[in-house]
């Protein structure tokens, strides 16, 4: 499967090939820490990023956690924060 961006492809390659080796080699085996791919994948998800911007995808149509358009609202783990009313 190709990446939503065409620029992407060969970063989402590295990626996959990255986290199949990390599965079959250590997470089968025991070995849960998946830091060894970290590095690639950030780059990745910068492409896939900028890719949905580029194409002007609308996340909220596809999953309704995205609520806003704002990217300060993206935590840690890439989805949405909900913001909550302060009153």
């Amino acid at each position: 499967m190709s990446s939503v961006g065409e620029d992407c492809n060969e970063l989402k390659q590295q990626y996959d090939a990255c986290f199949n080796s990390w599965f079959s080699e250590r997470f089968l085996k025991g070995q849960t820490d998946d830091s060894a791919c970290t590095p690639i994948f950030r780059v990745y998800q910068e492409c896939v990023k900028r890719a949905i911007k580029e194409k002007k995808i609308d996340l909220r149509e596809i999953d309704p956690i995205y609520e806003t358009d704002s990217d300060d609202n993206i935590n840690s783990s890439g989805g949405k924060q909900q913001h909550k009313d302060k009153s």
